[in-house]
């Protein structure tokens, strides 16, 4: 019979190489990630002012639906052996997320989701978001993401697509807006 989940977990960390172990690798592992993606930021509408190191790289762009290639680093860690947040995750999986929809002002309301597995200094995470509800303002993306095959992430994000950039919308006359749009 199969390992149970916590079971497959423990073993995990229990045959992740320490932190220090990764720090020592060599430096040319972690230019892998540029040299590999296509720069397709210039056709991207939204968050283009955005820190890829924290988000990771689009690797692919069209409509309804985005790749994003995302390396995890040593500021990423939260112990000795080189765990990673969850917060750079899910911000590289919304990441993916509201390029997948590519609207100026996009903003996103809600998520559901769900990590399946720990994340490791070093690791690189392929994410993939596919949007539906394409010509309403309401949308939704489900993103994906996987370290070698093995499916890390997984959540479904709400968004709205609003007249005006959320700074410049009135605080009334957004919630009356998404008060209709949830009726």
């Amino acid at each position: 019979m199969g390992k149970n989940k916590l079971g497959l977990v423990k073993e995990m960390i229990e045959n992740t190489a320490a932190y220090d172990d990764i720090a020592s690798e060599d430096a040319t592992d972690e230019s892998m990630l540029d040299e590999n993606v296509i720069d397709f930021h210039e056709g991207l509408k939204t968050h283009q002012k955005i820190k890829n190191a924290y988000v990771g790289s689009l690797s692919a762009l069209s409509k309804n639906s985005a790749k994003v290639v995302f390396q995890t680093t040593y500021e990423m860690a939260v112990d000795d052996l080189g765990l990673v947040h969850n917060g750079f995750i899910f911000g590289a999986a919304e990441y993916a997320a509201v390029a997948a929809i590519n609207e100026a002002n996009l903003v996103i309301i809600g998520c559901r989701s769900k990590f399946f597995a720990p994340a490791r200094v070093g690791d690189i995470i392929s994410f993939e978001a596919k949007g539906r509800f394409e010509e309403a303002r309401k949308r939704e993306v489900k993103v994906i993401g996987i370290i070698n095959e093995i499916k890390v992430f997984e959540g479904v994000f709400q968004a709205v697509l609003l007249e005006h950039h959320i700074l410049e919308t009135k605080l009334d006359d957004l919630q009356a807006n998404l008060a209709k749009e949830f009726a």
